[in-house]
C-alpha cells in the first residue's frame, strides 16, 4: 500500500506543480500587462486550489503509513534533525508543503473578494507565485527524479 501512495503522491506532484506554474505565469503576465481578469482565469486558479488539496491529502496519508514516521520513535526528535534526509522527509516537505498549499488557498480566497481585475490576478500572482517557490523548495529531487 505504501508504494502505491507513493508513487500516486509523485506523479500526482507533476500535475500540481504543471498546474500551478500555468497559474502563476498567467497572472504575473496578466497583471504585467494589466489585462482583464476572465473566466478562465477563475477556472485555472480553482483547479490549481483543488489539485493542491489533493495532493496535500495523498501526502498525509502517505505520512501516516511511511516506515519512516518510526523513526520518532526510535532516534527521537533530535535524531531525525540531525539527519538531512529524514529532516527532509519527516519536517521540511510536510511542513513547508502544507505551508504553501495554504497560501494557496489564501490567495484563492482572498482574490475572490477583490473588485478589479488587476486586484485579482495581483492576489494570484503573489500567493501562487510564492506557494511555487516553497513547492521547488522543499522537493525531495534526488529520488524525484532519480
Amino acid at each position: 500500500m505504501y508504494n502505491i501512495i507513493q508513487t500516486l503522491h509523485s506523479y500526482w506532484a507533476y500535475v500540481v506543480l504543471i498546474v500551478l506554474i500555468i497559474a502563476t505565469i498567467s497572472a504575473i503576465v496578466k497583471t504585467v500587462g494589466d489585462k482583464e481578469y476572465e473566466a478562465n482565469d477563475f477556472r485555472r486558479s480553482l483547479f490549481t486550489l483543488i489539485v493542491s488539496h489533493i495532493q496535500l491529502l495523498i501526502g498525509l496519508v502517505l505520512y501516516f503509513v511511511s516506515p519512516r514516521l518510526q523513526l520518532f520513535g526510535e532516534l527521537g526528535m533530535g535524531g531525525v534533525m540531525k539527519d538531512a534526509v529524514n529532516r527532509l522527509y519527516l519536517v521540511e516537505h510536510p511542513f513547508i508543503n502544507i505551508v504553501a498549499v495554504a497560501l494557496i488557498t489564501i490567495g484563492y480566497s482572498k482574490h475572490k473578494k477583490k473588485l478589479t481585475s488587476n486586484a485579482k490576478l495581483k492576489t494570484i500572482a503573489i500567493f501562487y507565485t510564492i506557494a511555487l517557490v516553497l513547492f521547488l523548495s522543499r522537493i525531495p529531487w534526488s529520488s524525484w527524479i532519480g
